[in-house]
């Protein structure tokens, strides 16, 4: 009996991990499909990139913006409820978008009701699930489902891409609809909502674990008071800042415009949508590495070092040759560190806010995240129209880098205390 019951609490842990994992795949991939139909959209329809750009940085926008929302709305309505109807909208306004045929419907579509649904599908997701369902070893679980993140931005990309370039603009996105309308029914039958139903505690929990107050009232009133006290704080701040670097330089320059960048140098769409698959392959070890890591070292340090030659990396990009071997060696290095910043981010979070909280104000946090990323994905898109190079837009990236890593080194820090404090844990 011990025995069922043992194998039945594990199997409970696997089945929130997994559908967790391949929602936020599913999401996270609904967020780059705008940059594979960047170039069918500019030769089938003449839109500019600069119009694709635009819409795909309002819905990356509305995935940072809708995220403290959709973490309150989870507390306040359950995690399931949630994520069955933004998947069920994402699916919805994918298949919607099958017969656009002006820009202002690509906005509607891809811009507006794709934003609002994966917004609810981000790493608050995976933050409100780790800190409800895990007390040990939550960095490498979350670890593992921020690498989901990349790995649906970029690991589909060649299949993608593949089929736009047999179906036109149209394959992607048919693609990207039933995936989304086939595993809304799985979370609604298999996901459960809190270990406490089920006469679990969480994984790594004590017995007689209480689980920590969780806030009550309406969403929204959740959201902006989470907001309103994390405002008042130098690390929410760092938090954010720093956070706003990695969108700006991982999903809104690399992962919109890299095939772009690519096309500039002679490198076809598919190739070029094979290295981001190869970063979103290299991402999954790198990530769950990097939760693993901050398990048990200080995140700060890795934070610093994470930023910094991400930083270095794209300093040097516009300058190599862009042949078989150069993009190998930046797609394997740039997926291991592509959102290993997501577990140190997260601890120092709970560390400041405390695990109750930090769900909804790790949703502020990622808002930083996302608008570092929409800007990225504009202004990129009017430097390379403006400019005819992704030159200057790279360079500058790289420098926000390095900047970003300083930054990481103060977080958790007063004015008062000294470099020693950076050997003790966050």
């Amino acid at each position: 009996m011990s025995r069922n019951l043992h194998i039945r609490k594990g199997a409970v842990f696997v089945v929130v991990v997994a559908l967790t994992f391949l929602s936020l795949l599913a999401s996270a991939g609904v967020r780059a499909t705008p940059g594979v139909l960047m170039m069918p959209l500019q030769m089938e329809l003449g839109w500019s990139r600069a119009t694709v750009s635009s819409v795909a940085a309002f819905g990356i926008f509305l995935y940072g913006f809708v995220g403290p929302f959709s973490a309150a709305l989870m507390q306040s309505i359950g995690i399931r409820r949630t994520l069955v109807g933004a998947l069920l909208l994402i699916g919805a306004a994918s298949g919607l978008s099958l017969f656009m045929a002006v820009p202002w419907q690509f906005f509607l579509t891809w811009g507006l009701l794709t934003g609002l649904g994966t917004g609810a599908v981000a790493m608050v997701l995976g933050a409100t699930v780790v800190n409800r369902w895990f007390v040990a070893r939550r960095g490498m679980v979350m670890g593992l489902l921020a690498a989901s993140t990349a790995t649906g931005s970029l690991l589909f990309l060649p299949v993608q891409a593949s089929l736009a370039q047999t179906y036109g603009w149209r394959g992607p996105i048919v693609a990207v609809t039933v995936v989304c309308l086939c595993l809304a029914p799985l979370v609604a039958l298999f996901l459960p909502e809190h270990p406490e139903r089920l006469g679990l505690v969480p994984h790594g929990a004590q017995a007689g674990y209480a689980p920590p107050a969780r806030p009550s009232g309406h969403p929204l009133r959740i959201a902006v008071s989470a907001l309103r006290g994390a405002m008042v704080t130098r690390d929410f701040w760092l938090l954010f800042l720093t956070f706003f670097v990695c969108g700006f330089t991982t999903n809104g320059l690399i992962g919109t415009h890299f095939i772009a960048i690519c096309a500039d140098h002679g490198v076809g769409a598919v190739p070029a949508a094979g290295y981001l698959a190869l970063m979103g392959f290299f991402d999954l070890f790198g990530t769950t590495a990097s939760g693993w890591l901050t398990d048990r070292v200080d995140a700060r340090r890795l934070l610093f070092a994470y930023y910094g030659l991400r930083g270095l990396s794209l300093m040097a990009l516009p300058f190599v040759d862009f042949h078989g071997a150069s993009l190998t060696l930046f797609g394997v290095f740039y997926g291991l560190d592509w959102i290993a910043t997501v577990p140190p981010t997260l601890r120092l979070a709970n560390a400041a806010f405390g695990e109750a909280r930090a769900p909804v104000v790790f949703g502020w946090i990622v808002f930083g995240h996302q608008i570092g990323a929409a800007l990225a994905a504009s202004l990129a898109g009017v430097l390379r129209q403006a400019q005819g190079s992704y030159r200057d837009m790279l360079v500058m990236a790289g420098f926000a880098g390095v900047v970003a890593a300083l930054m990481a080194l103060r977080i958790g820090r007063s004015p008062a205390q000294g470099v020693a404090v950076l050997h003790q844990q966050p």
